[in-house]
């Protein structure tokens, strides 16, 4: 297959396959996506490809199979997203008292922090703040925010360690 071929090829059904996958799963850009892998795998093979032979049929029947294939795997991600809770897994007795511990060790090491550098690391960490949301709050510029914060970081990881 020479490349007018396949560009007349694409021209003339690209447009049908993407609204016959549109049909089928009602996103236009999955569609999209589809019809242009479709025809991707037809110039891998157009080698093996007679364009004398009913292609439409070929190209149709593949963008089909790409879009099973495609809600097969969106079926599956969500099935795991649904089934899997974080902290779902039972504790062990062990893994209990060293969650304890080290919470204990966490809050111990928030209090021994400087207030300025433990009111930095609550708003990143727990507020979610940006750093320029944190230094307009206080007066202060971005890079003492970021000096707090890294000595914050420093200081904890350091009282952390086991």
């Amino acid at each position: 297959m020479t490349r007018e071929k396949f560009k007349k090829l694409f021209d003339d059904h690209f447009d049908r396959v993407r609204n016959y996958i549109y049909f089928r799963c009602g996103d236009e850009e999955l569609a999209t996506d589809i019809a242009q892998d479709a025809f991707v795998r037809i110039w891998e093979k157009h080698n093996l490809i007679d364009l004398s032979s009913n292609t439409t049929g070929l190209l149709f029947k593949i963008a089909g199979d790409m879009y099973v294939s495609s809600y097969r795997k969106q079926k599956a991600a969500l099935n795991f997203k649904l089934q899997f809770k974080p902290g779902s897994l039972p504790l062990t007795p062990h893994d209990e008292m060293q969650y304890r511990e080290l919470k204990s060790k966490y809050e111990l090491a928030l209090v021994k922090l400087p207030e300025n550098q433990r009111i930095v690391f609550l708003m990143n960490r727990i507020d979610n703040m940006k750093y320029h949301e944190i230094a307009s709050s206080f007066g202060i510029s971005v890079k003492a925010v970021e000096k707090r914060m890294s000595k914050a970081l420093s200081f904890l990881k350091n009282e952390l360690k086991y």
